[in-house]
Order: C-alpha cells, then structure tokens, then sequence
C-alpha cells in the first residue's frame, strides 16, 4: 500500500470511529445529565469503536501494522476495551443500580440490556482465553475457534445492544458503527481462518 492510500485509509477509519463520538458529543439526551452517566454513554461509544479496530489489527488489515505490531497492539486494543466496558458499567451502576442488578440477572424489560450482559460475558471469556492460553492448554486450532467464536459472540450483541437503543449516538453514526464491526470482523475472519491448520492459516495469509 502506498503511502498516499495508507493515509487515505487511516484517515477513513479516524472519520468513522469520530463521528458516533462527535454525534453524541452534541446529543439532547446528555444536556441534563450528571457526569458519571456522561462518562458511562462515551465509554460504551468508545468500545464500540474499538471492536472495529480489533479484528483489523489481529488480521495484520490496518496500514502499517502488519505482523508482530499489529497483534501486539490487538493485546493492548483488548485491554483498552476492558477498561471501557468496565468504565461503562460502573457509570451506570452508579448511575441506577437497579437497572444495572435486573440487567445482570436478565431481569429487565429491555432487550438491549441482555445482549450488553452476553457481550460482556463473552469479552470477559475472549480476554481470559488470550491471556491464558498456555495454561490452558488447548490445542491452536482449538483456541482460535474458542476465541473466533468468543468475538463473534461480543460483536453480535454488542451491534445488537447498540442499535436497540435509542440514546446518544445518532442514527447514521450508529448504523455506520454497527456496520463497520460486522464487517471489520468478517474479513478478519475470512483473512486469518481459524478453522483451518496453522500451516494453511499462514498459507492463505500469504496468498492474499
């Protein structure tokens, strides 16, 4: 990739991660809100955004950080999503913490809430599969169709969590951000191909 298009491309990505931010920025549903409620709705923004930067930087995708850099950066990517959903929650806890007690019980009458509870479940089981994968001892084949299916499981309640709510994003930044994430992991998918041997993985990395 030239250096033009890698700007080109960098640029791309900084618009689409920006603007769900910047719409919320300027959002009716956040003027008379307290500052922890604030903190806790752009937490849950940013992690969104951050899904879509994850897969791309496993799959060696995003311009320049190909290789060791780029999985390195999806470790630290991983943590940083961590911590905002765990900022995300907190803040609604203080928040409400009725709320936040039927939506860990998956008691609440919202559907959003149960599919923000998965996705968290299922960031907490990618996280610890990364971060114990030696110890675990699972075969690489297993554990990358352990911790495939894991992201797999976060993106799809996480788009579905974020387009169920009718809050501080806008409609297109949300659609674009949702968008992005299904489609972000699924070429990462297509590119690494967690279901196939180590040797065809690097094969088929090579090829593309």
């Amino acid at each position: 990739m030239t250096r033009a298009r890698a700007i080109l491309a960098w640029g791309a990505i900084a618009a689409l991660l920006a603007w769900p931010l910047v719409a919320a920025a300027g959002s009716p549903y956040l003027q008379y809100r307290d500052p922890v409620y604030v903190a806790a709705s752009f937490a849950g923004i940013a992690g969104l955004s951050l899904l879509v930067l994850q897969p791309l930087l496993a799959a060696g995708l995003l311009p320049a950080l190909a290789g060791r850099t780029g999985r390195r950066l999806h470790r630290w990517t991983g943590v940083a999503l961590l911590l905002a959903v765990a900022v995300h929650v907190a803040g609604l806890w203080i928040t409400s913490p009725p709320d936040m007690v039927d939506a860990l019980t998956f008691t609440a009458p919202t559907a959003f809430s149960a599919f923000g509870v998965v996705a968290m479940g299922a960031l907490v089981a990618a996280a610890v599969l990364a971060a114990r994968r030696t110890a675990l001892g699972l075969r690489p084949r297993t554990w990358r169709l352990a911790h495939t299916g894991a992201a797999l499981v976060v993106a799809a309640a996480s788009v579905s969590h974020a387009a169920l709510i009718e809050g501080t994003m806008g409609p297109l930044s949300k659609i674009a951000a949702c968008t992005a994430v299904a489609g972000a992991l699924a070429v990462a998918i297509r590119r690494l191909r967690p279901w196939a041997g180590p040797a065809r993985a690097r094969r088929d990395r090579g090829a593309a």
